[in-house]
């Protein structure tokens, strides 16, 4: 793991990151963002990013701009999808010409992220091209009052995209993402049995925690390696 600076013209300053290299790269870099409530030094993302590494995908985590300046209040979509952006850009370079395709992945919320710039080409500027994304837990209803649309802009999408939810999860279940993604063909939904929206099981599943985070892993690395043509490790 190394320390990447990422120049960020969606923020005030430069947003902390970090890279994980592949122990066999394939090519592919996942550039994978953290959810609202916390960042990408949560033990969910250093897990699986250690778990797709060791799979076969480069993985590089950031911060978005409210977290870096120690604010808890995530920033506007616009803000938030500028930093993805300048992330994907910051990796590709880090890269320095080894990163033959991009994945953008995230929980929750950084999942949303993810696929809100699958769902805009005409704004990719990165200089290798998107793959596919990938959401771990997608927000599709938050509990509570708040909301808004969180399922239209799939529609758009033109990469292939995959949802990882539990069958617990309260912002929705795997059934209730696949009606709401019914008119976006290119969404594959991956149901994780007794999951949460960390997709965390239950003990009474008889599964062991760290068993059905590395056969996540495993699915997401076939899915996202297939995407971009490369054969697994």
């Amino acid at each position: 793991m190394s320390s990447l600076v990422i120049p960020s013209a969606a923020n005030s300053g430069p947003l902390p990151g970090e890279l994980t290299r592949a122990t066999t790269p394939a090519g592919v870099l996942v550039v994978f963002a953290h959810g609202a409530g916390a960042g990408q030094h949560s033990p969910f993302m250093r897990r699986f990013a250690a778990l797709l590494a060791a799979r076969g995908l480069d993985v590089l985590t950031f911060d978005f701009p409210y977290l870096a300046a120690g604010r808890k209040l995530p920033d506007r979509a616009p803000i938030l999808e500028a930093a993805f952006h300048d992330a994907v850009a910051a990796g590709v370079a880090a890269f320095d010409g080894a990163a033959r395709a991009v994945v953008v992945a995230g929980k929750s919320m950084g999942g949303r992220m993810a696929t809100h710039l699958a769902a805009q080409p005409e704004a990719w500027r990165a200089a290798v091209p998107l793959a596919a994304a990938v959401a771990f837990g997608y927000p599709l209803r938050p509990p509570g009052p708040r909301g808004g649309d969180r399922v239209s802009h799939l529609s758009r999408l033109r990469v292939p995209t995959l949802i990882v939810q539990g069958t617990r999860d309260t912002f929705g279940g795997p059934d209730e993402v696949t009606a709401a993604t019914v008119n976006a063909p290119h969404v594959t939904v991956l149901p994780v049995a007794t999951g949460d929206h960390s997709l965390k099981v239950t003990a009474a599943s008889g599964q062991r925690q760290d068993a059905v985070e590395t056969s996540i892993a495993e699915a997401v690395a076939r899915f996202v390696l297939d995407a971009a043509s490369v054969p697994p490790a």
